[in-house]
């Protein structure tokens, strides 16, 4: 008894002189890139007419108010093979919380080990006479708990948290994804779907002039050159057709994949889509603060940054000493005594390890620990700064087309007023065919050009949002965990 009471009295003397040296989970620091005041201010391209400063709502494609698009965008959030794969990884996350919280649970063991054999009398130092063969048995159970004494387990715990918070950012940011490359692909398909209607129209128009001309030709008015010319440049406008279709094509093939479908599981009359939805007001961007909340990928990369601070003081627990309690009993002998009073023993009593001279080694993991952390700092400082640069960017964008698009709507009224002018002059005799055959050539290139600036603004408006981060605000942002 005096032995115990000697080595439980230096046992507590070192826990004591060793409690609470695991340093605490370390904020961000005040110079980090999301804290900065010019990151949580308007965006520089806000006062663009085409957007507002209001909060971007969670499902954003409905402001295009479409139902058949709604309808893929919830097709997509339910069987798209990527967000299977990031529901796996969030299950994975949730089952490694699960492991490391069970350490603070005691563990138990039942053993049986039934055995048939003879031991050796030379082993036992009794040569002679073989002993007998006998059946012997062994039956115990034990139970063990690691005492928290410095919060090692706990800190392990809260890494374990923390990557669940990063793999549930994941998740959310690959809906994000799937949802702006649904939308973008409806759009494409129903924006090529329109250009082959205006590529249509203006082969119907050269197709008239045309014969018109041959008509003309016919009576002597004409000449066959300006038949050529005309079925020439009806051809180089109908041989925009095809790739337009390809395009057509080639959306709903995308549209398939995305909403977990072969092509020819897709609706039919997806297919005849030829105008493109159009958002009814202006765009909802918020503000850089409430960009930097929403982003899943900036949370992400911020539950990294706690996960390897945790990191740091689970490696730090190994410089002190573990301290197991634990009981165990057992029953041994041979089958005729089983489970007699002589078959049992038991034990009851701490363990208490420490790898006191291995110092050197658990320094050096904890340095490389630090170095993660750093590194997690400095790819969460690239996230944040990479996502300011990609709203400002989509925004100059968008705004830079809206103009664009005005600009060359303002151009084909004036190619639609100059081709018809010619066209009545030519028909009056007052002009020869060529004039004719340059406007409606300009005209041609003009309508083409505000089709496609149309399908380009339809573009840029998903690449908006999807910077701005789609809506999402599952999970609690890890800068307001603090340190624990």
């Amino acid at each position: 008894m005096k032995s115990w009471s000697s080595l439980a009295a230096v046992a507590a003397a070192l826990l004591a002189g060793c409690g609470g040296l695991i340093p605490p989970r370390a904020p961000l620091p005040a110079t980090a890139a999301i804290n900065k005041p010019t990151a949580q201010g308007a965006f520089i391209g806000a006062d663009n007419p085409h957007v507002a400063q209001e909060p971007v709502p969670d499902d954003w494609w409905r402001l295009y108010d479409s139902r058949p698009l709604d309808a893929l965008v919830q097709q997509a959030l339910a069987a798209n093979t990527d967000l299977r794969v990031a529901a796996a990884n969030l299950h994975k996350a949730q089952s490694a919380l699960d492991l490391a919280s069970a350490a603070r649970e005691p563990s138990t063991t039942l053993s049986a080990s039934p055995s048939f054999g003879r031991r050796s009398a030379q082993e036992e130092l009794h040569p002679g006479k073989p002993f007998p063969s006998k059946f012997v048995y062994g039956a115990g159970f034990s139970v063990s708990y690691q005492a928290d004494l410095f919060g090692q387990i706990q800190r392990s715990i809260d890494a374990a948290q923390a990557d669940l918070g990063s793999a549930t950012a994941a998740r959310d940011a690959a809906r994000v994804t799937v949802v702006a490359e649904t939308t973008r692909a409806y759009l494409e398909l129903c924006s090529a779907g329109r250009e082959i209607v205006v590529a249509q129209g203006q082969v119907d128009l050269q197709s008239r002039s045309t014969a018109f001309t041959r008509t003309l030709a016919a009576h002597g008015r004409g000449t066959p050159v300006d038949v050529d010319r005309s079925s020439t440049q009806e051809e180089q406008v109908r041989a925009s057709i095809p790739t337009l279709e390809a395009q057509r094509r080639v959306a709903m093939y995308r549209l398939a994949a995305l909403t977990g479908r072969t092509a020819q599981e897709l609706p039919k009359e997806l297919g005849q889509c030829d105008q493109e939805p159009r958002l009814a007001q202006p765009i909802p961007i918020g503000d850089g603060a409430g960009l930097l909340r929403r982003r899943p990928d900036i949370r992400r990369a911020e539950f990294d940054v706690l996960s390897a601070s945790d990191r740091i003081g689970v490696v730090t627990g190994d410089l002190y000493p573990k301290v197991v309690l634990g009981a165990s009993i057992a029953s041994v002998g041979v089958d005729q005594h089983a489970f007699r009073n002589d078959s049992f023993k038991f034990s009851l009593g701490p363990l208490i390890s420490w790898e006191f001279p291995d110092r050197t080694r658990v320094k050096a993991r904890i340095r490389g620990a630090e170095a993660d952390r750093e590194a997690a700092l400095a790819r969460f400082d690239g996230v944040v700064l990479a996502a300011l640069k990609e709203t400002e960017s989509a925004l100059e964008v968008h705004a830079r087309d809206q103009e664009r698009r005005a600009i060359l709507q303002r151009a084909r009224a004036q190619a639609q007023n100059a081709a018809r002018d010619t066209q009545r002059l030519f028909e009056a005799g007052r002009l020869g065919y060529l004039p004719v055959l340059d406007a409606l050539r300009t005209l041609a290139q003009v309508e083409q050009s505000v089709a496609a600036a149309e399908s380009r603004v339809a573009a840029d408006q998903v690449n908006l949002f999807l910077a701005l981060g789609g809506g999402w605000r599952e999970g609690k942002p890890a800068r307001s965990a603090g340190p624990n």
